[in-house]
């Protein structure tokens, strides 16, 4: 064969090559997964990218949708608000048509703007903020609770059973952890307990010496913090080291291993609203084998809710025998779905009919165990 030859030949076969390279990439849905992949609160991104990533594998693994395979693109938005959009953008941009996220509230609710007026059809795992579903969108939900269902479960608790002589209610000023600490407040009020200190911190703050030395004065035996963990655990072990014991509670955005890396044993017997363990169900003993063989955690609060936001634009593909986004969230608003955080079903504004957050106690292993 002559140099002409083979370069034809060469480029014969490039062609081919990039034919079924192409036809390979049209025939896949894409599913973006957005989320914090690093940052502050990259753990949390893990537990969503890892039951998303395990849906869509289990999924192609029976066969895909309609003849096609899943891909998941996973989506770095550091849990930032600006960030968020940027991505927000590239989806639209790469023309993907569902979303699994956003995970933290401040970068949700900025994103699903976009998604709704560009007709993308955007399902969170993990976003608990009451605001991001209360816009009169069609085309986001959420697969986990909100915190006006999150802030009572805690405000009850602390009113009924704590029952503290001197409460502080404190968050980070971002609209999850504000916005939860409202919720609280409104509880405890509503029992007759007034807080004796209402007060933001800032994200990022290290130093704690001001603040829990007010705390201190005021005689404050129990303490609800809104936020996330890299805060609390300065906070937990600050409070420590100081000489004040008194309770600390908080939502799911701190209920994290990192928690205990941070405050040591400062964390035991932190007070924790979480989902409920969906890794428990017997009905999930497979799915917890299959996020065991490959070392994950199935056990984290976002991981089964961001398997069943896949599990759900799957199904609703499948019944519909249609992949635009529209009539598939028109779908979803209409009917229930078999998942791993149970049967689902969705109020008209996307968020879900039915959903409970327990109590635990989180100890200084990292493990928690239900509040009784």
């Amino acid at each position: 064969m002559n140099t002409i030859s083979r370069n034809v030949l060469s480029a014969a076969v490039g062609a081919v090559v990039l034919s079924f390279g192409g036809l390979a990439h049209a025939e896949t849905i894409k599913i973006a997964v957005a989320g914090p992949i690093t940052g502050p609160v990259a753990q949390y991104g893990d537990m969503q990218m890892s039951g998303a990533k395990m849906a869509v594998e289990q999924i192609n693994a029976k066969g895909g949708v309609n003849g096609k395979k899943l891909e998941a693109v996973l989506m770095d938005d550091v849990c930032e608000p600006k960030q968020a959009v940027a991505i927000a953008n590239q989806i639209v941009n790469q023309k993907i048509k569902y979303v699994v996220g956003h995970l933290c509230s401040g970068s949700t609710q900025p994103a699903s703007k976009l998604y709704e007026e560009e007709g993308i059809l955007m399902i969170t795992p993990a976003a608990t903020n009451p605001a991001i579903t209360q816009q009169g969108y069609k085309m986001v939900f959420r697969t986990i609770g909100t915190d006006d269902q999150q802030g009572p479960t805690a405000g009850k608790y602390i009113a009924e059973k704590a029952k503290p002589k001197k409460l502080a209610i404190l968050h980070d000023k971002q609209q999850y952890g504000e916005g939860i600490a409202k919720e609280v407040k409104k509880t405890v009020e509503a029992a007759g307990i007034k807080p004796v200190l209402f007060e933001g911190i800032n994200k990022g703050q290290t130093d704690f010496s001001a603040l829990i030395t007010k705390m201190k004065k005021d005689g404050v035996d129990f303490v609800y913090y809104g936020g996330y963990h890299p805060e609390l655990g300065l906070l937990l072990r600050q409070s420590k080291e100081q000489g004040f014991d008194a309770k600390y509670m908080g939502p799911e955005g701190v209920g994290n291993k990192d928690i205990s890396a941070i405050a040591g044993p400062a964390s035991e017997g932190l007070l924790v609203t979480l989902p409920a363990d969906f890794s428990t169900d017997p009905a999930n003993a497979a799915l917890v084998k299959a996020f065991k063989d490959k070392n994950q955690d199935p056990s984290g609060p976002f991981v089964m809710p961001a398997y069943s936001a896949v599990q759900i634009i799957v199904d609703a593909i499948q019944a519909t025998k249609t992949e635009d986004a529209v009539k598939l969230a028109d779908h979803i608003r209409k009917n229930s779905f078999q998942t791993p955080i149970g049967k689902v079903a969705f109020k008209d504004n996307g968020d879900l009919k039915e959903f409970e957050f327990v109590i635990f106690n989180w100890h200084a292993d990292a493990t928690k165990t239900p509040v009784k």
